[in-house]
């Protein structure tokens, strides 16, 4: 028997300011570190093209049109001018229509982390992508993202469900830019919430990549199993997979927020880390083992009933619970026998949730609870407890049959 891979739709990460006009007012001067600024207009692709060398910088922006318009950037505040000249780049920036004058502008109201991803695709005309291509690279970067999060909360070949609400808690707070021609994207991850996310990302991409190269080398597979403690996981080769797959090649970098501290472990200067359609099987061969190798965990959990149901008034029945604590996914299925079917139906009626021990099965992504046993009822204050009865009160049609031959 195989497993099943995890099919939950992922949580749409929230859109870019960069996706439209600045409408806000730019950053006061007095809050702009000139260093800062200088950083994130080379990240961004803007060109130093002269100044006074220890004073100011004159910097045009990407592109062919760049020419026509520049900012002078004071290098230091020791420029006797420099919060005019601060100003007066801001306001431009601000009124620029450049995605990358967005894009620094924001990075300064949000000090960020930036995770960049790049495809090698083929442009249609005029240098759009289609619809398909842009979509496959937003898809494939969240379900990174995602892999990151995920990481971030436990080391996991395989999490199926486990850990992803805490995951999409994560995921909240970054934001994502504009995919010119289906071929680039960034997200922005916030330092004060997201930096872990970022070195999680940042240690599994070198590490799936080293996995690859030994695979590549070797025939091994060993690497992978190893690369599991630095983040590599079924989700982030899932990730990769859908990223290269179609593309000439790939490419993910990770950059720090230039006004905070570089991550301890990791280096000022990263380069960006390539993938292959040459990688593919590695990959494949990688998420395949990590999904057939997670065992299943033994568990006890709480939760109330929110689905009871079995083919005739006795015998064994499945229920479902939502999850309150004991696992950190959302829901669980199990079947339980007459008598344990009959104490979770009653505790339902009467507003309680029930604790039960059982295995969390990684088959069907640890959303099963085998060898369930030692069902009973756990009291919580009444407040909960009316809370519960309500919603009993809301979804009866589901809990008929709880009552069926029970008397």
């Amino acid at each position: 028997m195989t497993h099943r891979p995890t099919e939950d739709p992922l949580r749409p990460v929230r859109p870019h300011p960069v996706d439209t006009p600045w409408h806000d007012e730019p950053p006061a001067p007095e809050q702009v570190d000139p260093a800062v600024l200088g950083a994130l207009l080379r990240r961004h692709g803007w060109q130093r093209r002269g100044g006074a060398v220890g004073r100011y910088g004159r910097w045009t922006p990407p592109g062919p049109g760049g020419n026509g318009t520049s900012l002078l950037v004071p290098e230091s505040r020791a420029f006797p001018d420099s919060d005019d000249l601060l100003a007066e780049a801001l306001v431009a920036l601000a009124r620029s229509g450049s995605p990358s004058a967005r894009e620094v502008l924001v990075g300064l109201a949000v000090p960020s982390d930036e995770i960049r991803w790049w495809r090698d695709v083929p442009t249609g005309p005029a240098g759009v992508a289609s619809w398909p291509v842009e979509e496959q690279l937003r898809s494939a970067a969240r379900r990174m993202m995602l892999a990151g999060a995920l990481a971030t909360r436990a080391r996991a070949g395989y999490y199926g469900a486990r850990h992803r609400r805490t995951a999409d808690a994560l995921l909240e707070h970054v934001l994502v830019g504009a995919a010119p021609a289906g071929r680039s994207l960034t997200a922005f991850v916030p330092v004060d919430t997201g930096r872990p996310l970022a070195v999680r990302l940042h240690q599994a991409l070198y590490a799936a990549r080293e996995a690859i190269d030994y695979h590549r080398a070797t025939g091994g597979m060993d690497a992978f199993d190893g690369a599991v403690e630095a983040g590599v996981s079924h989700e982030l080769t899932e990730a990769l997979v859908a990223l290269v797959r179609g593309a000439e090649g790939a490419r993910i970098a990770v950059e720090w927020a230039p006004g905070a501290e570089v991550p301890e472990g990791c280096s000022a200067r990263t380069e960006p880390v390539e993938f292959s359609p040459g990688d593919l099987p590695a990959l494949r061969a990688a998420g395949g083992r990590y999904l057939r190798e997670e065992p299943s965990v033994p568990v006890r959990i709480t939760g109330t009933v929110v689905r009871m149901r079995r083919s005739g008034p006795r015998g064994e029945g499945a229920v479902r619970l939502r999850v309150l604590a004991g696992a950190e996914i959302p829901h669980v299925r199990m079947t339980l026998d007459e008598e344990a079917y009959r104490i979770a139906g009653h505790a339902h009626l009467v507003g309680l949730p029930v604790r039960v021990h059982g295995r969390l099965e990684s088959r069907g992504g640890f959303r099963r609870l085998t060898q369930a046993s030692g069902v009973v009822p756990v009291q919580v204050d009444e407040a909960e407890r009316d809370r519960l009865m309500k919603s009993l009160q809301e979804n009866l049609d589901f809990f008929e049959e709880a009552c069926s031959g029970d008397d």
